[in-house]
């Protein structure tokens, strides 16, 4: 999108992986800078307790990495619709309501992106998913107006949001030289959500678009959800998941549960939870794994695990095998895990998926052969798995990719212009 001066408002993609924020500029791409030379930020916050201040991004991931003291907060935006966002967390020696925490994160998106343009910015349209929350509309009203409130009081005098695939299909659109009917499949973090829109290149300046977006939906399934399964099958096996009592029934599984996902990983270092592990453990037929699962928990290595098993469903998009090297939990122990394994843990989530789409075509009133595209984006729109079985749907429509982590930040940049000149 050409434009004579820069826009007055920006873009933000809060993700639940990565974030973006995009401003239009002449002659130059949306996407603002965030760290170094990257246009995302992963939304992640690392309270180091050793300098006792709350650092962002990769740096966080670093210093976690490192061995640096602290709480590292990742998945933030899984917060919103949960019944932890209404809690506190314990965060240097304090008790830190989530709430604020979620304010940390977008106050720093909003403090490098006016430090690159170099002017505050009062208005902002934020991205957000078809629903925060699957099949409860309160909870999904209270998670915007949460988001919106935090925006506000950052010093944001005007909030608006768009949904994410509408506004990667805006980001398309710019590029397009005919008229296409588009379903977009924005597969984030945490959420799927699409939208089936009717684009052209005479439509772009076009302010009111609502006749153009034919039907909208999403499940609330991503890439955190991919990769829990992934540790459920894969890697906590080793840790005891599965495992048999002495009196046959199964062992617990709320640790390795918290374990494998993200925003409750702290859960398990809490005292309550290690002593109700301890006093099972001679109930537990075989306490191999749990053994294990104690050496997990004494180093904290809860959070580093959870990247080994993220870096291995991303590996398993472009190759077959993948190995986790765990022995600085014990010697000589690895976890194999395949694409056969990978995918086979995931095809529920896919046909939650497969469906969502179903019914989004169903009210559209369009049938699959009359799709002219299928455009990908979003951090996890990359597994073969999930690409096949949504293709698969759509018999005539070719496959587009895009930016996977900047065609949101881009589409919200040019809707924020629209709005706010």
């Amino acid at each position: 999108m050409t434009i004579a001066l820069p826009a007055r408002a920006c873009g933000i993609d809060f993700g639940t992986s990565n974030s973006t924020v995009g401003w239009l500029r002449p002659d130059q791409q949306p996407l603002i800078a965030l760290e170094d030379d990257k246009f995302t930020l992963p939304s992640v916050v690392f309270f180091n307790l050793e300098e006792r201040r709350p650092v962002y991004g990769r740096l966080a991931l670093h210093e976690y990495l490192e061995g640096y003291e602290g709480r590292l907060l990742r998945s933030l935006k899984s917060l919103l619709g949960s019944k932890l966002l209404k809690s506190e967390t314990a965060v240097l020696g304090s008790a830190l309501p989530f709430k604020e925490i979620l304010g940390l994160f977008l106050g720093e998106l909003k403090k490098r992106a006016e430090a690159v343009a170099g002017r505050p910015f009062e208005e902002v349209v934020l991205g957000r998913p078809v629903f925060f929350v699957d099949d409860d509309p309160q909870a999904d009203r209270e998670a915007a107006d949460t988001l919106s409130e935090v925006a506000k009081k950052l010093g944001f005098k005007e909030v608006s949001f768009q949904y994410e695939p509408i506004a990667a299909a805006f980001d398309y659109e710019s590029a397009i030289e005919r008229e296409e009917l588009v379903l977009i499949v924005d597969i984030g973090g945490g959420t799927s959500d699409f939208s089936l829109v009717r684009l052209a290149p005479e439509r772009r300046a076009v302010a009111d678009r609502q006749g153009d977006i034919l039907a909208t939906g999403g499940v609330h399934i991503g890439g955190t959800d991919f990769d829990k399964q992934l540790s459920l099958q894969g890697v906590m096996p080793l840790f005891g998941y599965g495992g048999r009592m002495k009196s046959d029934a199964p062992m617990p599984t709320s640790t390795h549960l918290n374990l494998a996902t993200w925003h409750t990983i702290n859960a398990v270092y809490a005292q309550k939870t290690q002593l109700a592990l301890k006093s099972m453990r001679y109930d537990i037929l075989d306490p191999t794994g749990i053994d294990r699962l104690f050496k997990l928990i004494e180093q904290r290595a809860g959070h580093w695990l959870a990247m080994q098993v993220e870096d291995s469903k991303i590996a398993l998009s472009e190759t077959t095998q993948r190995r986790i090297d765990l022995s600085r939990i014990e010697a000589g122990l690895a976890a194999d895990l395949d694409r056969e394994l990978f995918e086979g843990t995931i095809e529920p989530l896919l046909e939650r998926v497969r469906g969502s789409i179903g019914a989004l075509l169903a009210d559209a009133g369009i049938a699959e052969e009359q799709v002219d595209t299928l455009f990908f984006t979003g951090g996890s729109s990359g597994i073969p798995a999930l690409r096949r079985s949504v293709a698969a749907m759509l018999p005539n429509a070719r496959q587009v990719e895009g930016n996977a982590f900047g065609s949101i930040g881009s589409g919200l940049a040019i809707e924020a212009h629209k709005r706010y000149g």
